[in-house]
């Protein structure tokens, strides 16, 4: 099975941030634009309600000067008892007319004439209730040398925009979490459709082709996307049924009449060196038919469990290790093993072992004298381990990709008997019990690798 989970949990990690980030981004650039748009609303409305004041300090000073601003400002001072008003009148020797402040704060300088806001000044003052406050006013010199000082406090504006970010900050919090959430949920709802494909397609790896996604399919466009790999992978199915089936038959067809003429031939001279030279040829031919039969009955089971069983793959190691062994002392090969005992997997004792004959073969057919040839079994992970190697001249360069196909042969190996079925068989079974088959790179001689599901895995 195709590992797929360290990738499912990280696309799944980043959809989720993306779509985190561009909510939570949307939602704060919202909130931003909508607090700047407060502030500048309540500055302008600052700025017109001390323009009001001041256009009525200017009708009343147009009317009888002086007397009306003092009048007023005593007025003003009695109406509005706190200090988020402050009005002061001096007169030219720097003593209070008229105000609700009992003197002219500090730093502040008259700027400009007139009853206009612009110039604007803002400057913080302590109050006579010795709070210390930022307003925003204006600073006039009027005609005659008379101070004038006309401003609004600052600290109810401050204090809404103050309330206004923490809610803002709390808003922004609570979109995150939601953005997080939909954004888990997005990535749920996607992921999780393509997760039922890579689980198809997981099955499609292993040769289930009758694998398809359960339940109905949504009408969108994950469902048509199911429905073309359900329609693939049906003719897929239906085209290697009628290779599987013509081959099957064309190995039936041929192998009778073979035989046949196999019977006539033992009627002949059996001394005669051409009839045992036609007799050799038929007795490979017929070897190949059925090679070529057990590869596509093989190849026609795989992904099935039907038929396996629980076996100690370290028992079927070892017999046909004894079994090989004293070819490989005839030949003058050092063959060895290491085959930890008591590993079981879930599999067809004959097939495995022919597995086995078939790479031990073909290490001794490629090998000379002096020549090592190595079985181990090693547990890893979820698998068993189970390689083979030798020190012999190893695969041609080009030939590795190609070793596990049929009828598949170096341009140098025509001395040596065989027709290139031997690792097609070893690929067959191999994906008939749901092993992963390698030939091990970087290794000096041949190598190949299968990789067996432990029996609890399966």
């Amino acid at each position: 099975m195709i590992e797929m989970k360290g990738l499912r949990t990280s696309a799944s990690l980043r959809v989720t941030v993306l779509v985190a980030l561009l909510i939570s981004g949307f939602s704060v650039i919202s909130l931003s634009v909508q607090y700047l748009q407060v502030r500048s609303e309540l500055a302008r409305s600052q700025i017109n309600d001390l323009q009001a004041d001041l256009d009525a300090y200017s009708a009343l000073y147009d009317q009888r000067r002086i007397p009306a601003l003092r009048q007023a400002m005593e007025f003003r001072a009695t109406a509005r008892p706190t200090y988020d008003y402050v009005y002061l009148l001096l007169d030219k020797k720097g003593q209070v007319l008229a105000g609700n402040i009992p003197e002219w704060p500090a730093g502040l300088a008259p700027i400009g004439n007139g009853f206009q806001t612009d110039p604007i000044a803002e400057f913080e003052m302590t109050t006579p209730d010795n709070h210390t406050d930022a307003y925003i006013g204006v600073a006039r010199d009027l005609p005659g040398g008379f101070p004038l000082l006309v401003a609004h406090s600052l600290s109810r504006q401050t204090q809404l925009l103050t309330d206004l970010r923490r809610r803002i900050f709390y808003v922004a919090l609570g979109m995150s979490a939601l953005s997080i959430l939909g954004g888990w949920m997005v990535s749920r709802l996607v992921l999780g459709r393509i997760n039922r494909i890579n689980r198809l397609a997981d099955k499609v790896a292993q040769g289930d082709l009758d694998a398809r996604i359960p339940g109905p399919q949504t009408p969108d466009e994950f469902g048509a996307l199911e429905n073309h790999l359900h329609y693939m992978l049906d003719r897929i199915g239906a085209l290697q049924k009628s290779t599987s089936d013509l081959s099957d038959a064309i190995a039936h067809e041929l192998r009778t009449p073979l035989n046949r003429i196999r019977q006539r031939l033992d009627e002949l001279d059996a001394d005669d060196e051409t009839v045992i030279a036609l007799e050799a040829e038929l007795q490979s031919t017929v070897a190949i038919f059925d090679a070529l039969l057990d590869i596509t009955a093989a190849e026609a089971a795989t992904g099935s469990q039907p038929g396996l069983k629980p076996v100690c793959l370290s028992d079927i190691c070892q017999n046909v290790f004894d079994l090989y062994e004293p070819l490989a002392e005839d030949r003058h090969l050092e063959m060895t093993c290491a085959l930890p005992p008591d590993l079981w997997v879930l599999g067809d004792t004959n097939l495995i072992a022919r597995l086995l004959a078939n790479v031990l073969d073909n290490a001794l057919k490629f090998t000379s004298s002096g020549d090592t040839v190595h079985l181990s079994l090693v547990p890893s992970g979820m698998y068993y381990n189970l390689t083979l190697s030798d020190s012999g001249p190893g695969l041609p360069k080009g030939l590795q990709d190609r070793a596990f196909e049929r009828f598949t042969r170096g341009d140098q190996v025509d001395t040596v008997p065989g027709h290139g079925l031997g690792l097609a068989l070893v690929k067959a079974i191999a994906l008939r019990h749901g092993a992963k088959l390698r030939i091990v790179p970087d290794k000096k001689g041949f190598a190949v690798e299968t990789r067996w599901p432990k029996l609890e895995q399966l």
